[in-house]
């Protein structure tokens, strides 16, 4: 029975039961240590529900995939029913197998469409406690999934200390647990065994602020001499001093025993026993401990109370004893010691840990067995999750029908050395970095910086110190770790004497302030790091500046100009892949056409440039010189690529390039499922640039349909504080945005205001600040602005000319139009080669001018037309327009009769009706766009009747364009 907690249950009774109707959902719970979340998660395991369970473990933080793998296990019989990538990804993810290593965000996909399949017949639970100790690898993972649920029928319950920082969950439903009604605590306190007197009694429901926990433990050790002590400790203490008075009454084999176990931090037993065992205990000794409701063997494994228990004893322990502890694990963990433990051990005397003292202490020593991230609070031995997974004589954990390799046992091991040391240990350091090497190939970043960080901290020789903390620099940028990258190049830089790692840290530390905000010391470094390499490797060079490129458009034309100069230099071989690469990016850097993307990518490609990472900043270079078919073109290409492969960190770039090209081709709808899917990914995966950009982008098309709620929201949600504020990287997009609305509603005093901000750099060389030239030239004319309109009609048809694209030309003709005194002949010349919304935009304008000129046979026939692409592409604003002057010249206009079947859908329908259209079926659809088969067959079922069709098969007789 649960005290106090209607409210709670009843939420999750709701959502067990949505579970049953199909719908999918996943709620975080937060609170402090004992305020009662296991509970609840143990109440909603209770309800009948088919659950699969895991639990973070603080000693696990630094193997990746170790809390995932209990999660999985009861699935792993229907991983060869998982897409290939997925299956392999997963395999890949613990170590079996030969599999490449995997996007970590493609294992979250298969965790998804694992916990589908699981699911298939039925609702399904699933439950992760003590969230904040998970390994990050496997939290990505998680989390992935868990927002990208819908309609599975699968619940994803987490448990997690309070504060978002220890385990950030943006985009979930979050449920803060406070302490229990007076009521409920009181009952629950009354509850117990223990006698209070009146005063004890008020103290503790006064002090525990409603703690379950502290109700519970703390009437057996608090006496009514400290009803009037001053100062109590924090809850959290007094609780440990209550576990730690228990502790110190169990027999010295017992505590030995159970340090063994909290070092280890796993509820593997026989390795438990197995070190244990060298130290004068064993298996019988558990039993006055099991006895004292402090540890659970009944289901074969070891299991603590609670977390704060095992704590207690860890911390109580002496130093002597904690490191006796650990290179006994170590042992236990070498490959000539895997040996079984027998259950029926009998227990020497006490001798062992006990000697040193009966580690009573409560004072937390802290000195070379520090984790890797600082003092210890429980142990800092990262340890595989078996979490009660069969393990064999070997060691090796069984996974469903297969086991995982003996790697994991060489890690532990590793880790166990590493704690036991007392100074540089030169074996400790070796191990911990072929940990480090395996756990990064199997993406586990966050543990790989943390092996490496440990393993330069034990290094006997200053080279391979320095070395090891490049390493660990290095791979916190691919975890996304940018200030702990920055902090641990300037810790090597210090000790590199001899300048060897010179390039390699300037890289990590350039990534690291673009990431951080200051593109200028950035692109420094990169241009620095380029000038390094230049003269042995001009290949390395040229690929540092295509780096550079990304930081330079956030500068201005000076870097630019510098770059594109810097890239001429080199002296690349013609069958490098970055030649053709670098000769393009030459001239697009200052939006000048050199030569096809098309051919460029074609020509990378021959030379090997077979990732399509190589390829995704030619995208954004190539709508700078107006090749925005060719972009759309190689983008498509690319997307089906890293959809093929996995590669989800490409995705929303990718998407970006491409649903501008839809948009500036006439195709909003598509352009706008592009960036939805986009924007969705980037948030999925944490990528804030690209949230941004997405946001904005969300924007300016809802500026074109003259949503205007819309558009400020995204415009606003754009330069959020947390991307950035006014300085976002999608700031420029989300003044175009207003400025465009602004146009549209005739308020060009507002549009004027708005559109000032792409007339100053950065703005005015970017993508955007180019393609607003014809909106800042209308508006300047139509406020009488002569000067500031042909300074902007300067610069269009300077880019014009340097793009040799016909289309920029038919707008710098438009714009040539507005400002002449016989503007007919440009207005004709603006209508050749354009697109269809520019194109509308210069009939209506032309119109305009014709119905003042009273040629009003002439003028009705442009704005006709424009009124017509104007209601097909939805912008609404632009229509009115064109229809007020249709009903000046009287001329009546009518809506669109049919805008097409895809109008009637949301985005994600429209998408998945599109695939299943071509033939492909429902889990091909969902691998293709990162969901469940479950959820592309729920919004099928959605479309089917907006559509007026009962079965795919239909669906290839629709006109879906």
């Amino acid at each position: 029975m649960l005290h106090g907690r209607d409210t709670e249950q009843a939420m999750l009774d709701d959502l067990l039961a949505d579970a049953r109707a199909g719908r999918s959902a996943a709620l975080v719970i937060r609170g402090e240590a004992g305020i009662g979340k296991s509970a609840l998660l143990d109440y909603a395991a209770a309800q009948g529900l088919p659950t699969v369970r895991s639990a973070g473990i603080e000693s696990e933080a630094e193997l990746p995939f170790a809390a995932l793998h209990l999660l999985v296990k009861p699935g792993m019989e229907l991983v060869g029913q998982l897409p290939p990538r997925q299956r392999d990804a997963l395999e890949a993810a613990f170590g079996l197998g030969e599999h490449a290593p995997a996007d970590r965000m493609l294992i979250g996909l298969a965790v998804l469409t694992l916990l589908a399949e699981e699911a298939a017949d039925g609702p399904l639970l699933c439950i992760v406690d003590d969230a904040h100790w998970l390994d990050q690898a496997t939290a990505d993972a998680l989390l992935f999934a868990a927002r990208r649920l819908d309609a599975e029928g699968v619940v994803m319950l987490f448990a997690a200390r309070t504060g978002s920082d220890d385990f950030p969950a943006p985009g979930l439903t979050e449920l803060t647990l406070t302490g229990l009604p007076p009521e409920a605590a009181a009952a629950l306190l009354d509850a117990g065994t223990t006698r209070l007197s009146p005063a004890t009694r008020y103290r503790l429901l006064a002090e525990s602020g409603g703690n379950p926990l502290a109700l519970l433990e703390l009437p057996s050790v608090l006496s009514d001499s400290d009803v009037d002590a001053a100062n109590p400790l924090p809850l959290t203490q007094r609780l440990q001093l209550a576990f730690h008075s228990r502790i110190a009454k169990l027999p010295p084999a017992t505590r030995t025993v159970l340090l063994v176990a909290a070092a280890a931090g796993t509820a593997d037993i026989g390795r438990v026993l197995q070190a244990a065992t060298t130290l004068g205990a064993g298996l019988p000794d558990l039993q006055p401990a099991q006895d004292a409701d402090m540890i659970d063997l009944d289901t074969g494994r070891l299991t603590w109370r609670h977390p704060l228990l095992r704590s207690a004893v860890y911390q109580g322990a002496a130093l002597t004893q904690r490191l006796a502890a650990h290179r006994a694990l170590a042992a236990a963990y070498a490959p000539t010691a895997h040996t079984s433990v027998a259950g029926d051990l009998a227990a020497p005397s006490p001798s062992g840990l006990d000697a040193a003292g009966t580690g009573s202490s409560t004072t937390v020593i802290t000195s070379s067995v520090n984790g890797a991230h600082g003092p210890m609070t429980d142990t800092a031995v990262p340890t595989t999750g078996t979490h009660g997974s069969a393990t064999a004589t070997d060691g090796s954990i069984d996974l469903g029908t297969r086991a995982l390799p003996d790697d994991h046992d060489a890690d532990l091991r590793a880790w166990h050395l590493a704690c036991a040391a007392t100074g540089p240990d030169e074996e400790a350091a070796t191990a911990l970095e072929n940990t480090a090497d395996r756990t990064r190939r199997r993406t586990g970043f966050h543990g790989a910086v943390a092996a490496y960080d440990r393993a330069a901290a034990l290094s006997v020789d200053s080279e391979a110190r320095v070395r090891r903390l490049v390493l660990a620099a290095e791979t916190a940028t691919e975890a996304g770790l940018s200030e702990q990258a920055a902090r641990l190049a300037e810790r090597a830089a210090a000790q590199d004497g001899g300048g060897e790692y010179g390039q390699r840290l300037e890289l990590v530390r350039a990534q690291a302030e673009f990431a951080s905000g200051t593109p200028g010391s950035a692109h420094r470094r990169f241009m620095s790091a380029a000038r390094a390499a230049r003269a042995d490797d001009p290949g390395t060079a040229a690929r540092i500046l295509t780096r550079a490129v990304h930081t330079a458009w956030y500068l201005g034309p000076a870097e630019l100009d510098e770059l594109a100069g810097f890239l001429t230099t080199l002296r690349l071989a013609e069958d490098d892949p970055a030649t053709p690469i670098a000769r393009y990016l030459t001239g697009s850097v200052s939006g000048r056409r050199t030569t096809d993307l098309r051919a460029v990518v074609d020509a990378a490609r021959a030379t090997g440039a077979d990732n399509p990472a190589d390829l995704v900043q030619l995208c954004g270079s190539g709508l700078v010189v107006g090749q925005d078919d060719q972009v759309d073109e190689v983008a498509a290409e690319l997307i089906a690529e890293c959809r093929e492969q996995g590669r989800i960190a490409l995705l929303a770039p990718l998407l970006f390039f491409r649903a501008e090209c839809q948009l500036f081709g006439g195709r909003p709808r598509e352009s706008r499922v592009a960036a939805e899917e986009g924007l969705g990914i980037a948030r999925d995966i944490g990528q804030a640039q690209w949230v941004s950009q997405l946001h904005a982008f969300l924007a300016y098309l809802a500026a074109l349909h003259g949503d205007e709620q819309r558009c400020h929201a995204e415009a606003e949600n754009a330069v959020a504080d947390q991307l950035g504020g006014p300085m976002a990287v999608g700031a420029s997009w989300a003044h175009a945005a207003r400025g465009l609305l602004a146009l549209g509603e005739g308020k060009l005093d507002r549009a004027q205001a708005e559109l000032e901000h792409m007339t100053i750099e950065p703005a005015r060389h970017h993508v955007i600040g180019l393609r607003t030239l014809p909106d800042q030239i209308e508006v300047a004319v139509r406020l009488g602005a002569t000067d500031r309109a042909n300074e902007a009609l300067t610069r269009l048809i300077e880019w014009s000319e340097r793009a040799e694209q016909q289309w920029i030309g038919a707008l710098a003709a438009r714009g040539q139009a507005l400002l002449a005194e016989d503007p007919e002949p440009h207005f004709r010349t603006a209508l050749v080669g354009n697109r269809p919304f520019d194109e509308a935009r210069t009939r209506l304008l032309y119109g305009e001018w014709l119905r003042r000129d009273k040629r009003k046979v002439d003028a009705r026939t442009q704005l006709e037309q424009c009124a017509d692409v104007f209601d097909r592409l939805g912008a609404a604003p632009w229509l009115d327009r064109a229809r007020t002057e249709l009903s000046a010249l009287g001329v009546g206009t009518t809506a669109r009769a049919d805008d097409g079947p895809l109008s009637l859908l949301t985005p994600q329908e429209s998408q998945i009706v599109r695939l299943a259209a071509q033939g492909l079926s429902n889990r091909e659809i969902a691998a293709r766009l990162f969901l469940s088969h479950r959820t592309v067959g729920h919004h099928l079922y959605k479309a089917y009747p907006k559509l007026g069709v009962v079965s795919r098969g239909e669906l290839s007789a629709l006109d879906l364009e």
